[in-house]
């Protein structure tokens, strides 16, 4: 469908800046429990220099780099942090992104940058660790950026990506294709491929890597529920933030792409909308992504 898009300051199509942050941020405490509290999953020994492409509001960083752990709020030993906090203070760590939303006050071993990942890097020194997650749908040439974090990585070094495969399934039949959130997510998901952002790069990213120059690339693969439909305890309180997230920017991140891109009107989303926040609590519907 061709459409003329609405202007730039058109309140039908104005995400709220500080619920997309607190939605980066609940997103981060969902990635927290699925990695069972890790920040980094590669093999981490005393590392000099790391980067976060795509920082966002920095917190992976700023916990990464905190010399000080309020161990009374945290029930288990973040071994990574402190092995990279604690003992190797001295650990610099650079967050980037395309705004400076993050906080005025952070470790001191942290600095923020706005840049565009996407764009020619231009860091003086290579990293021990390039890091970015969540990058789904915001990526134009995911090859190009992998090849970047490659020339970016020290020898020996590690690049770690945490990312998505954003289409929606069901293992037990419950998610169907006339059900609304069915609609609205292959919906959004073509939208994002009809700019250029592939809102899938998760099961690519492995041969990304490869293709960039990287040896020894592994891959993990997680299940994360949408809602607390679960029976294991686990994923019940995933799926209980999941749901959280989605939910905090699903008006933000639906009516840009609907408007702008497909041309839908806003009260037409609204609507949508609606019937998909239904269908997201309904306990019956077993969807999840990975």
């Amino acid at each position: 469908m061709a459409a003329n898009p609405p202007a730039a300051n058109d309140p039908a199509i104005e995400a709220d800046p500080e619920a997309e942050l607190d939605r980066l941020d609940i997103t981060h405490q969902k990635l927290r429990l699925l990695l069972d509290n890790k920040l980094l999953l590669c093999p981490v020994d005393k590392p000099e220099r790391v980067l976060d492409i795509g920082t966002g509001t920095g917190i992976w960083a700023i916990e990464l780099g905190s010399v000080v752990l309020d161990h009374a709020n945290d029930q288990r030993l973040l071994t990574r942090i402190i092995e990279i906090g604690d003992e190797h203070p001295d650990t610099e760590i650079i967050g980037t992104d395309l705004s400076a939303v993050q906080p005025g006050w952070v470790p001191p071993n942290v600095k923020f940058e706005v840049d565009d990942c996407e764009e020619p890097w231009t860091f003086r020194e290579p990293f021990d660790i390039v890091h970015g997650r969540y990058l789904a749908a915001s990526i134009v040439d995911w090859p190009r950026l992998a090849s970047q974090a490659f020339k970016a990585t020290k020898p020996g070094g590690y690049t770690e990506f945490q990312d998505y495969d954003l289409t929606y399934y069901s293992e037990d039949g419950s998610l169907t294709d006339d059900l609304p959130i069915q609609k609205w997510i292959t919906t959004l998901l073509q939208a994002s491929r009809d700019v250029q952002r592939d809102p899938c790069p998760g099961p690519k990213l492995a041969g990304w890597l490869r293709d960039a120059g990287f040896r020894n690339v592994t891959e993990q693969k997680f299940k994360l529920p949408i809602g607390p439909w679960a029976k294991d305890q686990y994923l019940k309180t995933i799926g209980a933030w999941n749901l959280m997230q989605i939910e905090e920017g699903l008006e933000g991140f639906t009516l840009r792409l609907f408007t702008q891109i497909l041309g839908w009107k806003k009260e037409e989303v609204q609507v949508l909308l609606a019937n998909v926040r239904k269908d997201l609590r309904n306990p019956r519907i077993h969807a999840q992504f990975d």
